[in-house]
């Protein structure tokens, strides 16, 4: 199965990116693929929206901080009206 988590990167490890994961995985282990960076300090977000989607479409599970940036990015409207939808 696979997860969309944050995983802790740069100097003070304040910055997190957002990657597609295994979840047998560590967290700071090997990821499939980078979808986005969050930034908390500065508040900033990148999502690369397609890959999530595709994502999300195979079956993905966001975790809970992560869920909170999508819907906050709105990218749950944009699946397809048969897809799963979160909470």
């Amino acid at each position: 199965m696979v997860k969309l988590c944050l995983k802790r990167c740069g100097r003070k490890q304040h910055v997190y990116r957002i990657v597609a994961i295994d979840v047998r995985s560590r967290r700071e282990g090997k990821d499939l693929r980078k979808v986005g960076f969050y930034d908390p300090i500065k508040n900033q977000t990148y999502l690369n929206v397609p890959a999530i989607l595709y994502f999300l479409e195979k079956g993905a599970q966001p975790t809970g901080t992560v869920q909170d940036i999508l819907k906050k990015a709105e990218v749950f409207k944009e699946l397809r009206p048969n897809q799963p939808k979160f909470n």
